[in-house]
């Protein structure tokens, strides 16, 4: 269920937030709620911030020996060859 909230901010501010929503097609409601749900997500443990794909890659490569020249050699063989 939605319910009206008014805020109250300075005029300048109003235009630049209309503004804005018009260049994201979106209201400014909108916007604003997204901005709150913001701080819902901080709250989350940060691997409940990622799909469950990406949570299901978490520790894939433990244990592997992978360092800055593997992944070179790997863009030369992919690139150069």
């Amino acid at each position: 269920m939605q319910s009206k909230l008014t805020l109250r901010l300075e005029e300048d501010l109003v235009r630049r937030a209309k503004r804005l929503a018009k260049k994201r097609g979106k209201s400014v409601s909108k916007i604003v709620a997204d901005y709150f749900m913001l701080f819902e997500a901080e709250k989350k443990k940060p691997e409940e911030q990622f799909s469950p794909i990406v949570r299901s890659l978490k520790g894939a490569l433990r244990g592997a020996s992978i360092d800055v020249q593997d992944y070179h050699t790997h863009l030369e063989e992919k690139y150069l060859k």
